[in-house]
């Protein structure tokens, strides 16, 4: 016999915990501290099972009746209503604040621990400047792939191709990461592969190896119409061959000159670790002339503030200045340097490592650091020798 109203507000517990039922399962357990809470007992794939309707008399009578109902409905379907109720009690919690822009940010934070500074600027500047005004305010579980393709054709159009192709895989990012953490089922931009202008990413500016010694005359004599400080910095730059960015932010404190070896720290690196450059006796000399310059500095190469470094552009305005405007860039050295060892027949492995290329199995990545250090050492005292000599050679 179905419950009444009056039953329901009336009924108590004396001795013991009691149940009264409705119909088809729902029942009302009564404690004996008053408390009176519905369940419905079921049965799923041949297990009893009680899902809990909530509290009396937040919830009435008939509430409690509509939930059974709705529960049955999922039974009839063959799905389980205690998952079901999961899921939607998870759902709403993740649906609290679902907007693109929330989970982009959430995933920002997240990421920008392994970024160098350059790259988190640049992927910051992508979000606010091209991605949020668009869909930042938008559910991310309810944004179409027609909506991310109006953002990178807009950038397209601009001619900026390498930023649509940039912009399109941080969204593909986020979305992704919004698929993990259960904001959205897909990731839109899957559907987008080829739809825009490809992108023929050019390589940085470098001469051949033939007109390497040329340059490096050049550099020599860079003191008689510029900075020698700038001489210095680009004479250690292909001595170590080290990124631009890597060599104009060193300080004084990453080196050890008696043990003959820079640290560049994991902070300053692209990939996030520590890097060890073994310098030769010719990069020891630039370093003890630089010290000239940077005495109320930290920095081995301080501009015209000494608590900053010099420019990005210093080094590549000088090359300008020596003629090599199109013909060589700071990363031009990296290259150039890649080359010729590989032609005198250094270890790709030991090469690879000394430009700091990060190696995709973590335990031989660290094993190679200990293992190919003494062989770097004799690597880069051959390179600085190389070039010492075929500028001789160049003149002779």
């Amino acid at each position: 016999m179905s419950l009444t109203v009056l039953q329901v507000k009336n009924s108590r517990a004396v001795d013991k915990d009691i149940k009264l039922s409705d119909s088809g399962g729902l029942f009302l357990l009564i404690k004996v501290s008053g408390s009176k809470y519905w369940r419905l007992a079921y049965r799923f794939q041949g297990k009893q099972k009680t899902l809990s309707f909530g509290v009396y008399p937040e919830v009435s009578l008939l509430e409690a009746r509509e939930k059974s109902l709705e529960a049955k409905k999922h039974l009839s379907n063959g799905t389980d209503p205690s998952s079901y109720k999961k899921v939607a009690k998870l759902t709403s919690k993740v649906e609290f604040d679902n907007s693109f822009e929330k989970v982009a940010s959430e995933w920002f934070d997240k990421q920008k621990k392994s970024w160098v500074d350059s790259h988190t600027v640049d992927v910051k500047r992508r979000l606010e400047a091209n991605i949020f005004p668009k869909i930042g305010k938008l559910p991310i579980n309810q944004i179409l792939p027609i909506q991310v393709l109006e953002i990178v054709r807009s950038i397209e159009k601009r001619g900026a191709f390498d930023l649509s192709h940039r912009v399109l895989g941080v969204c593909g990012q986020v979305f992704r990461y919004g698929v993990g953490s259960g904001r959205c089922v897909g990731d839109p931009t899957r559907d987008l592969k080829g739809v825009l202008t490809p992108h023929v990413k050019k390589n940085q500016n470098a001469v051949r190896t033939g007109d390497f010694p040329a340059l490096m005359i050049a550099i020599s004599e860079y003191s008689e119409i510029g900075d020698f400080q700038t001489q210095l910095a680009l004479q250690l730059l292909a001595f170590t061959f080290v990124r631009t960015g890597e060599l104009i932010k060193s300080k004084w404190s990453e080196f050890d000159l008696e043990k003959k070896l820079w640290k560049i720290p994991a902070s300053r690196m692209k990939m996030k670790r520590e890097h060890l450059v073994p310098l030769a006796p010719e990069s020891i000399e630039v370093l003890e002339k630089l010290k000239e310059f940077s005495i109320d500095s930290e920095y081995v190469f301080p501009g015209r503030n000494p608590k900053n470094h010099i420019s990005n552009n210093t080094l590549l305005f000088a090359l300008y200045k020596l003629g090599y405007k199109g013909r060589m860039s700071g990363h031009g050295f990296r290259a150039v340097a890649s080359t010729i060892l590989n032609e005198n027949n250094f270890r790709s492995d030991i090469i690879e490592r000394q430009l700091a290329h990060l190696d995709g199995n973590s335990v031989r990545a660290a094993y190679n650091r200990a293992e190919y250090f003494q062989e770097r050492i004799l690597m880069m005292n051959w390179w600085a020798g190389y070039i010492v000599s075929s500028i001789r050679e160049y003149h002779s």
